[in-house]
């Protein structure tokens, strides 16, 4: 069996991806792709992690796990997605380390699902988003000791890529960026369900339309329609242009609750992403969904 973990991160409309892949489930049985619904495995797994700080799982871990998963469905794949895989919003981020029970919550994984084929896909996002999307809902604390203990000068994606791939290399991963999901969405949907390029997926023009106004949209796939043998370079390069004329400037621009951070700051911050970023382009093992052309 082949384990696609969707791992968040938190904050990149990771909970809009899971409601498009359980919208998608259909077409992904073409790949024997199996989207199982998050009741049948979060509750289950976060207890296995429990079970598993205290010693090895019973040698009938596995079996009695698929079993709950698929509830008999005939599947050679099988997405399972949940942020919090590696802790909750509140474990995420200690001292500008990112998820650092990532690496053992990994290896958990590998002890449940021993001889399965495990993958990681994950959304990425500009420290100067990310770190004030996991204050949402926290406490007055949490917000002091988390923008006291951490930059987001110094937060780097790159750094835990490089400690996963050092701690489980036997495991490969996806990644892509928040920032490019508009454009890049249908094809994270795709590498999620092992389709062909340019195969049909259902809602991979969903988030455009938060960020371009209706009329734009309309013409928009009016124009699409009329050119059906676009790749996905032609596409990006047309929905670009559509963007420029169409955008809602109100959604494309972030507001920041962050009175310490200055636009300065800000710029350097965003500086920093994009050079992490090109690190780990580089990094071997990871597979980055990249824009075909240029934002």
């Amino acid at each position: 069996m082949q384990v696609i973990v969707h791992c968040g991160a938190h904050s990149t409309e990771e909970d809009r991806l899971l409601k498009s892949l359980l919208r998608n489930r259909e077409i992904f049985t073409k790949s024997k792709t199996a989207v199982p619904g998050p009741s049948s495995y979060r509750s289950l797994l976060k207890d296995c992690f429990a079970t598993l700080e205290q010693g090895d799982p019973a040698p009938e871990s596995r079996d009695v796990l698929w079993e709950a998963i698929l509830d008999g469905a005939d599947a050679e794949r099988v997405i399972l997605s949940n942020p919090h895989f590696w802790g909750s919003q509140r474990m995420a981020l200690s001292f500008n380390q990112l998820y650092p029970n990532a690496e053992l919550r990994c290896r958990f994984m590998q002890q449940l699902f021993q001889g399965d084929d495990i993958a990681l896909h994950l959304g990425l996002r500009n420290p100067v988003g990310f770190i004030p999307g996991l204050l949402k809902n926290a406490n007055p604390q949490r917000i002091k000791e988390l923008q006291q203990d951490n930059s987001p000068l110094r937060v780097q994606w790159s750094e835990l890529l490089l400690r996963l791939r050092a701690s489980v290399p036997e495991i490969p991963i996806t990644v892509w960026c928040y920032e490019d999901l508009p454009l890049v969405w249908p094809h994270v949907l795709r590498q999620f369900g092992a389709l062909e390029a340019g195969a049909r997926v259902n809602g991979g023009m969903d988030l455009l339309s938060d960020i371009m106004s209706k009329e734009g949209m309309q013409r928009l796939r009016s124009y699409l329609h009329q050119h059906p043998d676009f790749n996905d370079s032609q596409r990006q390069r047309v929905t670009l242009a559509f963007l420029d004329k169409y955008a809602l400037e109100d959604e494309l621009e972030e507001e920041l609750d962050m009175p310490d951070w200055d636009d300065v700051l800000i710029e350097e911050a965003t500086d920093a992403y994009e050079r992490d970023l090109d690190r780990i382009a580089n990094i071997g093992g990871v597979t980055m969904i990249s824009p075909a052309v240029e934002p």
